[in-house]
């Protein structure tokens, strides 16, 4: 059976979205680690077509001579989506129906997968119990621009989790480890897809 772990980075205000802004600031050497063996630790992606999209206009560029693990790009890459036709990154497959059923199918194929932001595709997966854990990458600044569709904070189901533990960084980036709770609604798959 394999893992899906979600890394969301945000801010002490809860902004998912404008990352450019504020993470490099705190990006040290533990930082880069910690994302280093992340990636190594899953053997494909998931996410949504909006993070596909922002990590495609990058991603493809980056090298091991940029300081940054390059990994990203030989991995598999799964994208969420009902309107990507023709995904450019290489190594993508869009599932674009019966999402619920065949991240169940690659999570019990032993595929370990990795998922970064938090949307849709994330309350999708904890709705159906496929989630096994959550990393938020919580970073000491107040972003003070977010939209209210860039938060992570948003109306909707309840979700409760258990603390794993938490991974301090000296430029106080803090990675705090979760894990649904089986006893939360999240778990309620009375409208699986």
């Amino acid at each position: 059976m394999g893992k899906i772990v979600n890394a969301t980075y945000l801010t002490l205000d809860g902004d998912i979205s404008n990352m450019q802004d504020w993470h490099m600031d705190y990006f040290g050497e533990e930082a880069n680690r910690a994302a280093d063996a992340q990636q190594r630790a899953a053997d494909a992606v998931i996410m949504g077509r909006e993070t596909y999209e922002s990590f495609a206009e990058v991603w493809p560029s980056v090298t091991e001579e940029d300081g940054s693990p390059a990994r990203l790009n030989l991995m598999k890459k799964y994208v969420v989506s009902t309107t990507l036709t023709e995904p450019k990154w290489q190594n993508t497959e869009v599932i674009s129906e019966h999402v619920a059923e065949r991240i169940r199918e690659l999570k019990e194929s032993g595929t370990n997968l990795l998922q970064y932001g938090f949307g849709q595709v994330t309350r999708l997966m904890l709705d159906h119990g496929l989630l096994d854990e959550v990393r938020f990458w919580l970073h000491p600044v107040l972003s003070g621009k977010a939209a209210p569709g860039e938060l992570l904070y948003r109306d909707g189901q309840q979700y409760k989790f258990g603390f794993n533990g938490v991974e301090v960084h000296e430029t106080g980036l803090l990675i705090l480890s979760y894990t649904p709770s089986t006893g939360s609604n999240a778990f309620d798959t009375t409208n699986a897809s």
